[in-house]
């Protein structure tokens, strides 16, 4: 188990505590727990936005082009009529 100090404005650390007693309740660790959620939570959305931004990148060089791709309807529902 780590220990992390920081430092955050007043008013953020007073709503933050008020939102995690209404969601988890009080008692030892609640605090803890919404913090390590949301570090998780901020991680993943910044992991997504390096999908995001590689795929992006990618179409721009044209990489994902689909240009001159041609396709049968039956063949791709794999509808032998």
């Amino acid at each position: 188990m780590a220990t992390i100090t920081i430092s955050i404005k007043d008013d953020i650390e007073r709503d933050f505590r008020e939102t995690v007693k209404k969601k988890l309740g009080e008692g030892k660790g609640v605090l803890g727990k919404a913090v390590e959620e949301a570090l998780r939570k901020w991680m993943h959305d910044e992991e997504q936005r390096k999908i995001s931004k590689e795929a992006s990148d990618m179409m721009k060089k044209g990489l994902y082009s689909l240009k001159g791709w041609k396709f049968n309807r039956d063949e791709l529902y794999d509808r032998g009529l």
